[in-house]
């Protein structure tokens, strides 16, 4: 039951946001949008996979790297975008 719960919850928060994503008027405000998306969906996924499976089992193991990976990498690449974008517009960086 809580499995489910957890995959409802990821699934939930990655709809939202891409719903988010869809209606957001300019590139700055989409980006907000993929910030829970990538927070909380692996999170939740991991969370149930090392619950259904296990927490010292491979695939627990491996869900949690995988989250821990997306969580950490996930605000550099929103940043990097950011810059591109504010580059693509202005033409330079400052």
């Amino acid at each position: 039951m809580v499995v489910a719960a957890l995959l409802a919850f990821g699934v939930g928060m990655e709809l939202t946001s891409v719903v988010g994503t869809l209606v957001g008027s300019t590139v700055y405000a989409r980006l907000h949008f993929t910030g829970p998306a990538s927070t909380f969906t692996p999170m939740a996924l991991a969370v149930a996979v090392a619950i259904h499976y296990g927490p010292f089992s491979q695939a627990g193991i491996k869900s949690v790297i995988v989250a821990v990976l997306i969580i950490t990498l996930g605000p550099a690449l929103v940043h990097a975008t950011a810059r591109a974008a504010r580059v693509r517009e202005r033409g330079q960086l400052e």
